[in-house]
């Protein structure tokens, strides 16, 4: 690993304040699997759950939702499970996709990679997304517990305190 990567991750924030959002015809509060599973492993890389919320795959109301978390100024990032697939419902990476400032192309290439490894072809059919929205950040993650859990574990959890910090560097 380069030296400066290692700078930035030691200048990077202790903790870093996240939604969660689940995106789910189906899903409830208490049958939430992907959003415990991001919380959990937020949690346990030392971050801070801040919001957490659920709302059917629904453009609007993802929008409207999505839009008020990154308007909050207690998060520094939202993560997204669910509705990242091909379905006629599937609507997360639209909406997302208009919302996001700059792409973290990585992000869905990685993941990917990680995913063909676990599920085979199979991981073409995800649309997982990353980016950022003024300094915020935003990662959208499939709907099943499995992906969510890669993506936290490999990705997320060990550098959204980098991300956060890069955000925040020449903001004045």
């Amino acid at each position: 690993m380069s030296e400066s990567v290692e700078q930035h991750r030691r200048s990077a924030p202790d903790h870093v304040r996240s939604a969660v959002l689940t995106i789910s015809d189906s899903r409830t509060p208490e049958n939430d699997t992907g959003g415990d599973a991001i919380r959990d492993a937020l949690q346990a890389a030392g971050h801070e759950i801040v919001a957490r919320d659920l709302v059917k795959d629904e453009p609007g109301r993802i929008w409207d939702t999505l839009s008020a978390l990154l308007a909050r100024e207690d998060v520094d990032a939202v993560i997204t499970t669910g509705g990242t697939g091909i379905s006629a419902r599937d609507s997360t990476y639209e909406v997302v996709d208009r919302l996001l400032e700059k792409r973290l192309d990585g992000f869905g290439e990685v993941f990917r990679m990680l995913s063909y490894e676990e599920v085979g072809a199979a991981a073409i059919l995800s649309r997982a997304v990353a980016g950022t929205v003024g300094t915020k950040f935003v990662a959208t993650l499939p709907g099943s517990t499995n992906a969510v859990r890669l993506a936290m574990e490999k990705l997320l959890a060990p550098e959204i305190s980098h991300v956060v910090f890069e955000l925040r560097k020449h903001v004045e």
